[in-house]
């Protein structure tokens, strides 16, 4: 913070803020006693886990609470002129015009009907900031400050037809177009690679910079807060239970729950979760002829999708070799579109290699009969990214994790309950979550059904493709603790797909490195992370937040 944006009076001022839901089973206090402050040309991060209140904070300051949400107590005062109570026709001026907003997900948020220009405009048209006449060109200053390459052409296009992050550069030229005064900033860079959070964030704070706008940053990770706000304010149960400088939260957190945030912020120097498996040696992930006990064995793997209109083909994964040893972790990141995924999935056999050979325990898994298909798909099994969208709504956590025992006949009745009752004493659930659905748990609790499920079957490789990626760092801790016991109780193989470089140091033995569909560099974890040799993977280092500050180094 500057020295005159310390001594201004604030922009924004919240002052005992409590807000209430009514439910089927009463009122839930959400948020109790919050006081915040803003300065002009302040960031101020709001870090806590999901639940924390942070979300409901800043959508009270804007009037958009959930349905049955209301401020119950407390003051709002942007500039100040009183918030709360206001009507909604007078807050509709504020939304976009004094207060901008670039919210988490980019896909839930734009139209996906109509063009990423038409939807710039309409704020601009809305908030009388442009006229039918001027706004096309509008549009394209306000897609270019926000770091749009090709505005012209980017308007025209549609949300599916852009990559996640010039979405979520799309929106933030929505929240900016207007020039407000606060941008509100609710996880804006969670479900982006780290090279590509960077980014965004540092558009946004050029941005910003240069409009003079405070931002309020709402965020699960410390690491980001701290290396993007001045102050930070630490939330748990509806409460702030601290604020202070960013420096001062990380070297003498004063309450417990900071201090237990601190310690579960993923580093790129913490140790390995089974240090006993660390693999110190100078190589590379084995391959087939350097070691004789793979589960897994990938050679020459290639592929190739056409294209129509153009010339050349899309090569999503090249030539690329590696091996899974039996009761390890072998992880592949990258950044979205390096091939990583693809390739989980044609080990997983849903997707046919173009070229290449991919063998489970000795078999070619591509030229399996009938029967030894069956057999692979009961011992591979995957855990995705989101387990809400992987986990039937309609079904009730007994029956989704009973559901693969069912269909390969596994057991009679008796036996289905009681594998169900284990699996879930296995990933820590209360045996009261049985007749619950997904939409009645938390996300770590799902994610925890999706992990049990997986296990159903004893299989001896588990597929995890961003299993924590969306999950707050006390929740992610908690996640990547239980495959670690569950890889000790069980000696599972994993290969784990990922992002980010600070859970990849947690929970991997070795790191394969893609880039655009190639491997560039494949080494043990200790090697990776000590002493990386590909510039990408230089770069990919650097780019975790925090890194800077001492929290992810």
């Amino acid at each position: 913070m500057t020295a005159s944006a310390s001594q201004a009076a604030p922009l924004l001022q919240v002052t005992g803020l409590a807000v209430d839901f009514r439910t089927m089973d009463g009122v839930v206090h959400a948020v109790e006693d919050v006081d915040l402050e803003i300065a002009p040309g302040e960031t101020v991060a709001i870090v806590g886990e999901s639940g924390s209140g942070k979300s409901t904070t800043a959508m009270a300051m804007i009037g958009l609470l959930a349905s049955g949400g209301r401020v119950s107590a407390g003051s709002i005062r942007l500039d100040g002129r009183e918030l709360v109570g206001m009507p909604e026709s007078e807050l509709r001026d504020i939304r976009g015009r004094d207060i901008g907003m670039v919210p988490q997900d980019p896909m839930s948020n734009l139209n996906p009907v109509a063009k990423i220009g038409t939807q710039v405009g309409e704020t601009l048209l809305a908030h009388g900031l442009a006229t039918r006449r001027d706004v096309g060109a509008k549009v394209i200053q306000a897609l270019s400050a926000a770091g749009l390459p090709d505005p012209e052409r980017r308007a025209g296009q549609y949300p599916h037809e852009l990559s996640g992050g010039l979405r979520q550069r799309a929106l933030i030229a929505i929240g900016l177009a207007c020039r407000p005064r606060l941008l509100i900033a609710d996880e804006p860079t969670s479900a982006l690679d780290v090279t590509v959070q960077r980014t965004i964030l540092d558009q946004i704070g050029e941005m910003t910079r240069e409009l003079g706008t405070a931002v309020l940053l709402i965020t699960h990770d410390l690491g980001l807060a701290a290396e993007r706000a001045q102050r930070v304010a630490v939330m748990h149960r509806g409460r702030v239970v601290e604020q202070g400088s960013a420096r001062q939260i990380l070297d003498d957190p004063q309450h417990p729950y900071t201090r237990s945030l601190v310690k579960a912020a993923p580093s790129i120097a913490a140790a390995r979760l089974r240090p006993e498996a660390f693999r110190t040696q100078d190589r590379p992930v084995p391959s087939s002829d350097t070691a004789p006990d793979h589960i897994v064995e990938i050679e020459n793997l290639r592929k190739v999708y056409p294209v129509r209109g153009r010339g050349e083909d899309f090569v999503a994964v090249d030539d690329v070799s590696l091996a899974i040893p039996r009761g390890e972790t072998v992880a592949i990141v990258g950044e979205s579109g390096s091939g990583k995924t693809t390739t989980a999935r044609m080990l997983l056999k849903l997707i046919e290699p173009t070229a290449g050979s991919i063998r489970f325990d000795g078999r070619d898994i591509f030229s399996l009969d009938k029967a030894q298909a069956s057999d692979f798909r009961q011992r591979v099994q995957p855990v995705f990214q989101d387990p809400y969208s992987s986990l039937n709504p309609m079904f009730t956590i007994e029956r989704l994790i009973a559901e693969p025992l069912e269909f390969y006949r596994r057991g009679g009745r008796s036996e289905r309950r009681a594998r169900v009752r284990k699996l879930l004493d296995d990933v820590a659930l209360p045996q009261s979550m049985l007749q619950r659905y997904p939409s009645e748990l938390s996300g770590g609790q799902r994610q925890r059904v999706a992990i049990a499920r997986a296990l159903a079957l004893s299989p001896d490789l588990v597929v995890c493709d961003e299993p924590v990626s969306a999950l707050d760092v006390l929740v992610q801790a908690q996640i990547l603790t239980l495959l670690g016991d569950l890889q000790r109780e069980y000696g599972l193989s994993y290969l784990f797909i990922s992002h980010d470089l600070a859970v990849v140091r947690l929970i991997s033995d070795y790191v394969c490195v893609m880039k655009d569909g190639a491997l560039v560099e494949a080494a043990s974890s200790e090697e990776i992370f000590t002493n990386p040799r590909d510039p990408y993977t230089r770069r990919l280092l650097a780019s975790i937040p925090g890194n800077e500050l001492g929290i992810a180094s």
